[in-house]
């Protein structure tokens, strides 16, 4: 075992399957968490799921992370392009962060296109759909859980 993933998933993606598919798919959060939760057990990881939208919600889950596991997978939603107090979250927790969107941030609005939590993630992958997050999990165990 390699020990624990928190998977947090932010604001309007409890809305997965209803939101535009073209953009996000058609898959549900249920659907996507499951994917993780079972591809972790194959990678020996055992993957805590949340979501949240309220900003307040996910700096305390951000938080309760601290000392208590090896990584996070975060897509932050539309958080990820204003909230300070989120990437102070991160910053604080000294863990590796992935940063994971479905769309690919750079070829949609301006506004989207900037990150202020991309320099405080370990890494960044957008644009895969829910693949996405299976690339984090992969990237996670090889480049940074020993």
């Amino acid at each position: 075992m390699y020990g624990k993933i928190m998977l947090i998933n932010g604001p309007n993606l409890n809305m997965l399957g209803v939101r535009p598919p073209e953009i996000y798919g058609t898959d549900t959060l249920a659907d996507i968490e499951k994917m993780v939760i079972d591809e972790g057990k194959t990678l020996g990881f055992e993957v805590e799921c949340f979501q949240s939208n309220s900003e307040g919600a996910l700096i305390d889950c951000i938080h309760s992370c601290f000392k208590r596991v090896d990584a996070i997978i975060l897509n932050a939603g539309a958080y990820t392009h204003y909230s300070y107090a989120i990437r102070d979250a991160i910053e604080t927790v000294m863990l590796p962060v992935a940063e994971v969107h479905l769309s690919d941030i750079h070829k949609r609005e301006e506004f989207r296109h900037t990150s202020v939590i991309e320099d405080v993630c370990a890494f960044q992958i957008c644009g895969h759909g829910k693949a996405g997050y299976i690339e984090a999990l992969h990237k996670l165990k090889d480049e940074f859980i020993k």
